[in-house]
């Protein structure tokens, strides 16, 4: 029996027509955390999972997609309206800031899967390479020291007792200058212990009179690319209103996107120069790190793996993406190997493609998006 099972949440705010990224992005992420779950005898995981896609009702019509890939639809409006919104600037800006306006506090529908211990919400363009049961277990289990790896968490600190970790998350270094105090987090991954409680704490965050035009939530600092939104209140609840019960993650080894840790361009591509984005005077870079010590990976610097781009030139930045872009296309191949011994071959995609094809296992034709082979669903779904 598992010792839990876990809920894993991705949000959906508009139907943009990037079927790749709904069918095939969904598809694999899900069946790489199949991979990495008790379901699959060789992770070594004890943890069960189950999938949710938290939709916006914009894009309500693309959904049945994901409802075809096994994902359990939850249609979601924003937890606060704009115009309950009391703070000005917000109310006045926060529809047009960041990736999706103020649809991006969906994301916050997450709190209350209570029927799960811990859910972790994730964007589409990710992989799961690893099991996440240190993690997990560094939550839920009573004794949790030792569990956690030397690297585990950023900057070398100690993990607080279980009982107060609440959640897991990356920063965003990329959007904030060396000297800048407070952090936004990076939006794609955020590991939490639902609570109904916390769930209605942020929407009177939002309603009441919390943010300030110029210094964010709190008037802390908390501002940038998406800082209005999910990026910037997630920190703000967890450096500001509930300290220590947020634990910032390597981002080398989860959420790994591959970036560059220093604020100027590599420009011999091998070395980083400049500050270290991190405040830090001297940082890892995580573009250096090896496949076996990453748990997730973030495809944002490396492009989408439907893009079919060999990266395969001998540079810093290429040499782990093409390590990236490979494993995705592997957990493809192993999902569309299983569908075929349940599936007629006419039901299925027909792996031609002539691109690289022992790296791309016959899924793209040519470089580029248009040479990509999209995936074929069974009419079984998942």
């Amino acid at each position: 029996n598992p010792k839990a099972t876990i809920g894993y949440a991705i949000s959906l705010t508009s139907c943009g027509g990037d079927d790749d990224a709904l069918t095939d992005g969904g598809a694999v992420l899900k069946h790489s955390i199949h991979l990495s779950s008790v379901h699959n005898p060789n992770s070594k995981s004890k943890y069960s999972y189950k999938m949710y896609a938290i939709v916006h009702p914009a894009a309500e019509s693309c959904s049945k997609k994901l409802a075809a890939l096994g994902y359990t639809i939850l249609l979601k409006d924003t937890p606060v309206q704009v115009k309950d919104i009391q703070a000005k600037d917000l109310r006045e800006n926060v529809e047009k800031n960041g990736c999706c306006g103020e649809k991006e506090f969906i994301k916050l529908w997450a709190y209350t899967l209570t029927e799960h211990p811990v859910v972790v919400h994730l964007d589409l363009d990710t992989l799961i390479l690893q099991p996440l049961d240190d993690l997990f277990d560094a939550m839920l289990d009573k004794d949790n020291s030792g569990l956690l790896k030397d690297r585990t968490v950023m900057f070398g600190k100690q993990l607080p007792p279980s009982d107060e970790i609440d959640a897991y998350f990356t920063r965003d270094y990329n959007m904030a200058k060396p000297t800048k105090k407070h952090k936004l987090v990076q939006g794609g991954f955020l590991i939490l212990r639902p609570s109904q409680a916390s769930f209605e704490e942020f929407q009177n965050i939002i309603t009441t009179d919390k943010y300030f035009k110029g210094s964010g939530w709190g008037g802390a600092g908390f501002t940038g690319y998406g800082a209005m939104t999910f990026q910037g209140i997630i920190p703000y609840y967890y450096d500001i209103l509930h300290p220590n019960t947020g634990v910032e993650l390597n981002r080398c080894w989860y959420n790994a996107m591959v970036d560059n840790p220093r604020d100027k361009p590599t420009t011999d591509g091998e070395h980083a120069v400049g500050d270290c984005r991190d405040g830090r005077e001297d940082c890892e870079d995580c573009r250096n790190e090896p496949l076996e010590n990453v748990n997730t990976v973030h495809f944002t610097l490396c492009q989408k793996p439907w893009n079919c781009l060999p990266q395969d030139q001998d540079r810093i930045q290429h040499r782990l993406c093409r390590k990236f872009h490979h494993k995705w296309f592997e957990v493809r191949d192993d999902l569309e190997n299983g569908w075929a011994k349940k599936a007629p071959t006419s039901d299925l995609t027909v792996r031609d493609g002539q691109l690289q094809r022992d790296h791309f296992f016959g899924f793209c034709n040519y470089r580029g998006e248009k040479g990509y082979i999209h995936m074929v669903v069974p009419p079984s779904g998942m």
